[in-house]
């Protein structure tokens, strides 16, 4: 049962030094691992991408744009306090968020909380030429050692997006054991970032460029964006043994009607798709349950954690995935929505019936975490009993390729 998969079944040694600390000069240099279910890989580059994808195929990206999440204030007695931004209380909408003047809330992780006693903490800026004091006030506790912090500021011409342009810096993942840089602005954000709202990048784009696309189009390949924006969950660590016991972060992820149409053409044609990033894969995988809520008349638009495995196993998934993606596109008609706003918690693990995804883009992912749950069930079983990631990842590593967020890539192919 999926619930009993042991974690450590899924570590492997990852020495630091095999870590990334900084990308490559040209993005699309890196190293490209490719590799399906049925054993063997091949050794490219980033650049090749385009002539490895079907032509015609559908490619998905995740256009997420990282925020500067992390904003440090300094108190008067010397003490300095980090806020983390995790996720939009007030408004709640992220689009509504950042528009906000003059006051919003968040729900924040706070360093050196103790440090902060109840006062409100200050910070001086200049946006625009102008100075502007932002203020910040702990509210009160949330689940996950998480605070509610109220944010105001003196100059109410100002939206917050501005704002925390101008107060924070890009929150880079704390396995690179580095503080920012300033190249991290534009190394953590993928050329087609455009939605405001990650705290973590989509990292698989990381390696696209502007040449990689035009090639792609050429190909006659078309690509699409989704919007999830990538929260701290993405590096919580699974702390139980069993993944059964592991609560999965919900992200919030928004698609467009030219998306879910797209998607409903290229599974009647029988065109492959391609996600780019496990943000992506995350996105793909829930709509067809999205839609089976919409056709159930539930309206919640939330995936739980294990719906995926609690649905029906006899029936054709391929035309259930149809009439899922079907009962979208007519729910959006009926209301006149041009993108569609919902959440996910779903786990992907060994054991989970893909109805989507074709190919994947993804980077090497940390030892025991939920991301190689979800790519280990993407390659299956390399026979034998063998473990397919297992294979793949000892191959990486007495290679030379780069782990995590500023590494290098994998093209994943899915067995049918």
């Amino acid at each position: 049962m999926v619930k009993n998969i042991r974690i450590a079944d899924f570590d492997y040694p990852l020495p630091d030094g095999r870590i990334a600390r900084h990308p490559l000069t040209v993005r699309d240099s890196c190293l490209l691992l490719v590799a399906g279910p049925e054993g063997g890989v091949e050794h490219r580059a980033f650049s090749d991408l385009p002539a490895l994808l079907p032509e015609g195929s559908l490619m998905v990206c995740n256009d997420t744009r990282v925020i500067n999440a992390r904003i440090r204030f300094e108190k008067e007695t010397g003490s300095r306090i980090e806020v983390f931004l995790l996720e939009p209380i007030v408004p709640e909408d992220y689009v509504l968020m950042f528009q906000a003047r003059g006051y919003c809330r968040w729900s924040c992780m706070v360093g050196n909380l103790k440090r902060w006693k109840s006062a409100p903490l200050a910070k001086k800026l200049v946006v625009d030429g102008r100075e502007v004091t932002l203020t910040a006030e702990r509210g009160e506790a949330r689940d996950g050692n998480a605070h509610d912090i109220s944010f105001s500021w003196d100059d109410d011409s100002l939206t917050f997006a501005s704002i925390v342009d101008a107060a924070g810096y890009i929150p880079i993942p704390p396995y690179l054991k580095r503080d920012s840089e300033d190249a991290d602005a534009d190394d953590y954000q993928t050329v087609y970032a455009r939605v405001k709202g990650s705290v973590a990048a989509p990292t698989a784009g990381l390696h696209f460029t502007d040449a990689v696309f035009a090639r792609l189009r050429e190909r006659g390949v078309e690509t699409r964006p989704v919007t999830l924006h990538v929260g701290a969950g993405t590096f919580q660590p699974v702390k139980s043994d069993e993944i059964g016991g592991h609560p999965m972060h919900t992200e919030t992820f928004s698609v467009s009607i030219g998306l879910v149409e797209a998607l409903v053409g290229a599974l009647r044609d029988g065109r492959p798709v391609t996600a780019v990033g496990t943000t992506s894969v995350r996105t793909l995988e829930s709509l067809p349950y999205i839609g089976r809520h919409l056709l159930d008349g539930d309206g919640s638009l939330h995936v739980t954690q294990w719906e995926a495995y609690e649905a029906d196993e006899t029936v054709d998934l391929r035309e259930d995935t149809l009439r899922s993606l079907q009962a979208i596109a007519d729910h959006m008609d009926a209301h006149a929505l041009g993108s569609l706003t919902a959440s996910t918690s779903i786990m992907i693990a060994p054991g989970f019936r893909w109805r989507i995804v074709d190919r994947m883009v993804t980077n090497f992912h940390q030892p025991q975490s939920t991301l190689l749950l979800l790519v280990s069930s993407f390659l299956g079983d390399g026979g034998c009993g063998r473990q397919r990631w297992r294979e793949i990842y000892d191959e990486a590593l007495a290679g030379d390729y780069r782990f995590l967020s500023y590494g290098d890539a994998c093209l994943f192919t899915r067995k049918h």
